[in-house]
């Protein structure tokens, strides 16, 4: 969430930013200003009356110390209405402590100014093209190929859990397994920590992050344990840092996790959500990192350089796009959206984000880290890298020779140990 001081300090900024958006609350920014400038006050007050009742308290002891037991008595009246005030101001404070942190969870992130102002998607900005887009409209669909070899069943899992739910079979498996394997693999070389996190995750893990209250009604969740299924890996591994002070020499913290995915994606129907184009449950493997300010976007453009060579090596035409402000997450100063051209449904397909959260979820973890100018906030990255459904989807769909077959990806087969779908 946003820091009060900073809206404070830079409320014109905060207001633009939010107009990028389409935010349409704005409201709320002069709101818990003044929620907070009460919380201010009301601290003040309260500092003031806990100062003159330890003076009183040592004055007491003293008059007692001194026989004069009667004075003594006389102030020790007075601090039971101290007393009395100092919990009607603390139970003040209190509500006014707990109103500013709802409002703050209302408003969403502060773009950067590279991002631009839009609506939604058609918004958009291309920023990086790699391949060729080509439509090929003989190509099958992965879902006719999932058919035809034998390596996803949709049926299956809608008799097992419902729809979105695949089963994945023989060389699918394999493949699929291939696909964590190799991505983690990569992550390591490139100095990620794996980390294996629990898949679900708390009610603060959830805030944490930003996935609540902003995406509460897309998370899958155990009301008998109070859990929530993950949406991803990225809630459980940054908040391993919630409420933690590290380090100025820890950082950069770097760390990569695979996780199954679950997501109610309600409201998605059509054609958009065939196949693997959008499933309640599915694998990714995530990069996170923890960054000082000053390096963080840095650490982005290393993160995009990162993605690029993933997909480079699976030998598919992909494009990335800044999202603009209307498309931006709730939690994210910018993003990168990373698309995969599918030449056999003639469309692009998102397999990765990569944003960079600045101080918006540190501020929420409590995560700082304390260097020779003091304690600060840190800033939190992540992204996909990658999800796999729209990544095989694309593998099968692009990779089609023309006698029908499926051609692996070189940087697969050992993981594989197969060459070719027939």
């Amino acid at each position: 969430m946003l820091v009060v001081s900073y809206i404070q300090e830079n409320k014109d900024r905060v207001i633009e930013g939010l107009k990028k958006r389409n935010f349409k609350n704005l409201g709320l920014v002069d709101e818990v200003l003044t929620v907070d400038e009460l919380r201010r006050k009301t601290q003040f007050e309260l500092d003031n009356i806990l100062a003159e009742s330890n003076k009183l308290a040592k004055e007491i002891g003293n008059l007692f110390k001194d026989g004069r037991s009667e004075e003594a008595n006389e102030l020790k009246n007075k601090t039971v209405d101290l007393k009395t005030q100092s919990k009607e101001l603390q139970d003040l404070l209190s509500a006014y402590e707990n109103s500013v942190k709802e409002i703050l969870y209302q408003i969403p992130n502060v773009p950067n100014e590279s991002v631009k102002a839009g609506r939604d998607a058609e918004d958009n900005e291309i920023v990086f093209e790699h391949g060729e887009a080509i439509a090929k409209p003989n190509n099958l669909p992965h879902w006719e190929l999932a058919k035809k070899f034998d390596i996803i069943d949709f049926e299956l899992g809608v008799k097992i859990a419902g729809a979105g739910f695949p089963v994945y079979k023989g060389k699918g498996a394999r493949l699929q397994r291939a696909l964590i394997q190799f991505f983690l693999d990569t992550n390591s070389d490139a100095g990620y920590t794996e980390i294996v996190p629990p898949f679900v995750v708390n009610e603060a893990s959830g805030y944490g992050t930003g996935q609540l209250p902003d995406k509460e009604g897309q998370m899958y969740y155990i009301q008998e344990d109070d859990l929530y299924l993950i949406p991803t890996s990225e809630i459980p591994v940054t908040n391993i840092y919630r409420d933690v002070l590290v380090k100025a020499e820890e950082l950069p913290i770097t760390l990569t996790a695979y996780s199954p995915c679950f997501r109610r994606e309600a409201g998605s129907y059509g054609k958009d959500v065939r196949g693997l184009n959008r499933l309640h449950q599915f694998e990714k493997v995530e990069i996170v990192r923890i960054e000082k300010p000053e390096n963080s976007y840095a650490a982005l453009d290393t993160m995009v350089e990162h993605i690029k060579g993933l997909l480079e090596a699976l030998e598919l035409p992909y494009r990335i796009l800044r999202l603009c402000g209307g498309d931006t997450g709730f939690a994210s100063a910018i993003t990168y959206d990373f698309e995969v051209f599918s030449q056999a449904q003639e469309k692009w397909l998102e397999v990765s984000s990569v944003s960079n959260f600045e101080t918006f979820q540190t501020n929420r973890l409590k995560l700082r880290y304390k260097d020779e100018n003091g304690t600060q906030l840190a800033h939190s990255l992540n992204g996909s890298a990658l999800a796999l459904p729209r990544i095989l989807a694309s593998i099968l769909e692009n990779h089609q020779q023309a006698d029908g077959t499926v051609v692996i990806p070189k940087a697969l087969r050992s993981y594989t140990r197969f060459d070719i779908l027939d």
